[in-house]
Order: structure tokens, then sequence, then C-alpha cells
């Protein structure tokens, strides 16, 4: 069940990922485009996509740039991220545990500073968004019961680390 549970979860997250990359890239070519999730001047996805914040979390353009590497729209990041946690998802062990329960976390944080920078900052409200902060957390509850289940060491008896990245 948390395996199906969670390739759901995964695919959802990687759609809303890779639409929120489909906005933002066409909003940069046609900066009258306006997407499906556009319901009026405070509930724009397009808006929040094209904004600072959209990328970087909004904290990478002040310290090294607009033109930086590390500059990447946040929906890349969430494609990686969703990819990430439906590969690990089907090992077994503590340490994929671990990783995904770590991954999660990282992503819960960002998807709370957002959500925050989104009331605050933006005064926005972005469908696509908080479906994925929904999605984020569902993750992240299956992530705390799935280490809290995982017996045993990082890595287990006669495994080693290569065997588990590999």
């Amino acid at each position: 069940m948390a395996a199906a549970l969670r390739a759901v979860l995964c695919v959802a997250g990687a759609a809303l990922s890779v639409y929120a990359l489909h906005v933002e890239h066409h909003a940069a070519k046609d900066p009258s485009y306006r997407a499906a999730c556009d319901l009026g001047p405070s509930v724009s996805c397009t808006r929040v996509f094209s904004s600072r914040w959209g990328r970087g979390l909004g904290l990478v353009e002040p310290v090294l740039g607009r033109e930086s590497v590390l500059n990447v729209p946040n929906s890349a990041v969430g494609v990686i991220f969703y990819l990430l946690q439906g590969l690990l998802g089907t090992r077994r062990g503590r340490l994929a545990a671990v990783t995904l329960l770590g991954t999660s976390v990282a992503s819960a944080l960002a998807s709370l500073w957002l959500a925050g920078v989104l009331l605050f900052g933006l005064r926005d409200l972005c469908l696509v968004c908080v479906s994925t902060y929904g999605v984020n957390l569902a993750l992240l509850g299956l992530n705390l019961r799935r280490v809290g289940e995982a017996p045993g060491p990082l890595v287990g008896e006669g495994e080693h680390l290569g065997e588990f990245l590999g």
C-alpha cells in the first residue's frame, strides 16, 4: 500500500514540477502568457514562478546573482526530488529510509519557506505550489513511518555501500 501511494505521490509531484517548468518557460518567452492555473490577480502561478522566488528559493540570486548556475528553477529541483523519492523508495534497508527522510525533511522545510513567501511576500495563492506542498507533506509522513520501521544499521549485513548505490 505504501509503495503504491509513494508512486502516485511521486508521479503527481513530478507532473506538477514539469508543469511549473512549462509555465516558467512560456512566461519568460511571452510576458502576456497566462497559465491555466491563473485564476485572478492574486491567484496566479505564472506570477509566482516568474518571480525571484521561483528560482533558488529566492535565496541564491541575492548572494550569487541571477545568472549563477545554482540559481535553478525550484521546479527543476522538484523533478529530481520526486525521481529520487520514487527510485530510492524501491530500495530496502535503513540507509534508503534515512536518505528518503533526510531529503523529505529538506523538501518540507523548503515548502514551509516558500509557503511563507507566498502568503506574506507575494500575497498570492498558487494552486500548483500548494498542491506540491501537500505532496511533500504526504511523502514526509510516509518517510517518517518508513524510517521507524527500518531495522538495523544503515547498510544491511553483507551489503556494501557500493551495492546500495549501484
